[in-house]
C-alpha cells in the first residue's frame, strides 16, 4: 500500500482546503461534494408548536416530553426525537435531554425505532388513557433482570418487614395531609384557619396511632390501618370541600366515574403520578402487582398504589387545588377533561415533580426521591434498611 502524497498530507497541516478525501484507487484527491442542509436545530435545541400538542417540561438534568393530539406520529432522526402531524415536523427534541415520553391522548403512534433507541438510553414510554390512567408503560425488560429482591418481597408478605412498611405508607399519607391542610391555612383567616388547622392536628394524632398498629404481618394490621387512614381521608377532603371555591361543584373525593371537574382532574393526575412510581418500582427489582398494604387482586398493581399514597398531596393535590383556588377552571366534555383542562393538570403535576424538595438532608427533585423512595422499600423487604416515608415540608 503506497503512502499518502507528501503535498497533500502537507496541505492539509498548512490550511485544510474544501472538504476532500483521498481516493486510494486513483492515488489522487477527490472533492466531497457539499452536503444538504437538513434544518435541524442545534443538538441542545428543541423546537416545539405553539398549540401545546407537544410540551417539553425541562430540568437541568432532564426532561418529560408530553404529546398529546390525535394523529401524531413520534419517530426518531439522527440523535432526535421528532413528532409529525403526517408529512410536516411538529416537534423535535434531542434525546440526551429526556427522561421519560408522556402520551396523554388517543391516536398517537410511534416507531418500533424509537422503542429501541429509547429502552437502550432507558428513557420510558408512558400511555395514559383520556382519564389519565396509565395503560401501558414501555421500557427496557433489563432493568428489572432482579430476582433476589422479588423473593425477599413475597417473604416479606407473611412477616414483620410487611408490616412495617404499611405502618409508614399509612403514616406517610397522613403526615402530608397534615402538613397540606397546614400549607393552605398559612393563607387563610378566622373560622377557615382555625377548622385547617384543627382537623390538621387531628390527622397528626392520627399518624401517631398509625405507628403504633399492633401485628407481625401485612394481614394483622391491615385492619386498623385501613381504618385510621378512612377517619383521616374524611377529615381531610372535608376541609378541601371548604377550601375550594363553591361555584366548582366539588362536594367530595370521588375515585370512579367522576362528574365534577375537580374530581376528574384528580383522577388525571394521579394517574399521571401513577406511571412514574410504577416506572420506579420496576426500576427498584420489585413486583408492582405484589403489595402489602392494598388487597390483591387481578390486574391491580398493589404495591404501585402503596407506594403512591405518600406522594398524592405533594404531587398532585398542592399542584391542582393551589391552581383552582387562584381561579384555574376544569371543563368536561362527556364526562372526560377536555383538551386544555388535560395540559393544564398535565404540566402543573409533572412540575411538581421536578420540583425540589428536601429528602434525607438534601435537596432533590420529587422525582428522585420516589425512585429513592422505590429503592429503600427494596432495601427494607431484603431486611438490610427499615422503611420511612417522604414527608414533603410545607
Amino acid at each position: 500500500m503506497s503512502a499518502l502524497p507528501i503535498g497533500f498530507v502537507a496541505g492539509l497541516q498548512r490550511k485544510p482546503p474544501m472538504a476532500a478525501q483521498y481516493n486510494w484507487i486513483t492515488g489522487g484527491v477527490d472533492v466531497i461534494p457539499e452536503q444538504l442542509e437538513l434544518g435541524l436545530p442545534p443538538v441542545d435545541d428543541a423546537v416545539l408548536p405553539e398549540d401545546n400538542r407537544v410540551i417539553l417540561l425541562a430540568t437541568d438534568n432532564g426532561s418529560q416530553l408530553l404529546v398529546s393530539g390525535f394523529g401524531l406520529f413520534i419517530g426518531k432522526k439522527s440523535e432526535r426525537v421528532v413528532v409529525r402531524q403526517g408529512k410536516t415536523v411538529c416537534a423535535q427534541v434531542p434525546m440526551l435531554r429526556l427522561q421519560e415520553i408522556i402520551i396523554a391522548s388517543r391516536g398517537v403512534s410511534f416507531s418500533s425505532d424509537l422503542v429501541e433507541e429509547l429502552c437502550e438510553r432507558g428513557i420510558r414510554i408512558a400511555c395514559l388513557s383520556s382519564s389519565g390512567k396509565p395503560f401501558a408503560l414501555l421500557t427496557s425488560p433489563m432493568l428489572t433482570a432482579t430476582v433476589e429482591t422479588r423473593r425477599a418481597q413475597f417473604a416479606a408478605f407473611h412477616d414483620e418487614r410487611g408490616a412495617d412498611l404499611c405502618r409508614w405508607i399509612v403514616a406517610g399519607k397522613l403526615h402530608n395531609q397534615e402538613k397540606l391542610l397546614r400549607y393552605f391555612s398559612k393563607s387563610r383567616e378566622g373560622e377557615k384557619k382555625s377548622s385547617l388547622d384543627a382537623a390538621a392536628s387531628t390527622v397528626r394524632r392520627l399518624r401517631r396511632s398509625a405507628l403504633e398498629a399492633i401485628g407481625s404481618s401485612p394481614g394483622e394490621v391491615r385492619g386498623e390501618l385501613m381504618g385510621i387512614e378512612g377517619v383521616g381521608g374524611r377529615l381531610y377532603w372535608r376541609q378541601i370541600v371548604n377550601m375550594l371555591p363553591e361555584e366548582l361543584g366539588f362536594e367530595g373525593r370521588n375515585h370512579q366515574g367522576a362528574t365534577d371537574g375537580v374530581n376528574a382532574a384528580l383522577n388525571y393526575g394521579y394517574g399521571i403520578l401513577m406511571s412514574h412510581v410504577w416506572g420506579a418500582v420496576m426500576n427498584a427489582g420489585l413486583e408492582p402487582f405484589a403489595g402489602f398494604l392494598h388487597v390483591d387482586r387481578s390486574g391491580k398493581p398493589t404495591l404501585v398504589l402503596d407506594l403512591i399514597e405518600e406522594f398524592r398531596q405533594p404531587v398532585v393535590d398542592r399542584a391542582i387545588f393551589s391552581w383552582l383556588n387562584k381561579g384555574g377552571q376544569v371543563k368536561l366534555v362527556n364526562g372526560l377533561l377536555d383538551g386544555e383542562s388535560r395540559e393544564n393538570v398535565a404540566s402543573r403535576v409533572l412540575l411538581r415533580l421536578v420540583a425540589v424538595e428536601q429528602h434525607r438532608g438534601k435537596q432533590h427533585q420529587v422525582r428522585s426521591i420516589v425512585q429513592m423512595q422505590a429503592r429503600l422499600a427494596a432495601s427494607a423487604v431484603r431486611g438490610l434498611k427499615r422503611y420511612r416515608s417522604f414527608s414533603f415540608k410545607w
